[in-house]
């Protein structure tokens, strides 16, 4: 029973780590939360219905489909919503983000649909017994792509030299246009990698409950925000690790206490880390922090 609420507690973890990871890169490079992110996740899903729908399309190529429309769809958001107020106060940007945030769920009902659409399967699932853990080939497929996601992201912001400056323009972006970086660029590159990664855990979940709706964006936007508050807003090992360990809290709450109480525990450890330690695991201060 305890190992089979660790399995999917690690399989939600893998999720909202997909998606707090967009937030933890947004806010490393320009210190503010972008509240949109959730619904670029719900357009993710979207994305992959159409292409589930469309046939013939291997689920490789459809995952890369959504990541690149996604992607596309978050540097559109950053230029549009975000790019002239860089330097307004926050509350302003906040407010756009909230704009934003509306605008793209209700273009999802307008172009998808108010209902909620069961997604057609691109591979058959199988269950597997090990004693009396059940498991099934969508959760491999889940915590697979969000691990080698997650590996690749870490690679890039870590070896590559677009990640170099990502990290530089996270430390002082005045300074770092000064050394003759684009820094709007940069920013853009920033959006649509923590974009695509979201939409590649819209399409995952989407596949996994074999569900799409245009309000899913929200509450999955708001765990993930949790996550990254937990690890550390702006930490990339911070999201990573405040992610898997809220889904085991989720996952251990949900058995033991109330199934319906899922976004009351994400909430309540929110509020706990705010109160307790507001900088997470990895935040500010923290010596090993390794923000973006």
């Amino acid at each position: 029973m305890v190992l089979q609420i660790i399995v999917n507690g690690l399989t939600m973890g893998g999720v909202y780590a997909l998606i707090a990871l967009g937030y933890s890169m947004v806010y490393g490079s320009l210190r503010f939360i972008n509240f949109a992110h959730g619904d670029v996740y719900m357009w993710g899903a979207c994305f992959g219905l159409i292409f589930a729908r469309i046939g013939d399309i291997p689920f490789p190529i459809a995952l890369l489909l959504t990541m690149i429309c996604t992607g596309l769809l978050g540097v559109a958001v950053e230029f549009l919503a975000y790019r002239r107020l860089r330097n307004v106060p926050r509350v302003i940007v906040t407010a756009s983000a909230l704009g934003a945030s509306i605008v793209l769920s209700n273009l999802a009902r307008v172009v998808v649909g108010a209902e909620t659409y069961s997604v057609p399967a691109f591979f058959e699932t199988k269950y597997f017994m090990v004693g009396d853990l059940v498991l099934n080939s969508l959760q491999f497929v889940l915590l697979g792509c969000s691990i080698v996601l997650m590996l690749f992201l870490n690679w890039f912001i870590s070896k590559s030299k677009y990640g170099k400056a990502i990290r530089a323009t996270s430390e002082n972006m005045d300074v770092t246009s000064l050394m003759g970086i684009n820094t709007n660029k940069i920013i853009s590159v920033t959006f649509f990698i923590g974009s695509s990664l979201a939409g590649a855990a819209g399409l995952l979940v989407g596949i996994y409950y074999d569900a799409v709706y245009s309000t899913m964006g929200y509450m999955a936007g708001m765990k993930a925000f949790t996550a990254a508050i937990l690890g550390g807003i702006g930490s990339i090992p911070g999201a990573m690790l405040g992610s898997m360990i809220l889904g085991q809290i989720e996952s251990f709450g949900t058995t033991y206490i109330s199934s319906s109480m899922g976004p009351a525990i994400a909430f309540a450890v929110l509020i706990i880390v705010l109160l307790v330690k507001p900088t997470g695991l990895f935040g500010a201060g923290d010596a090993h922090s390794n923000r973006v």
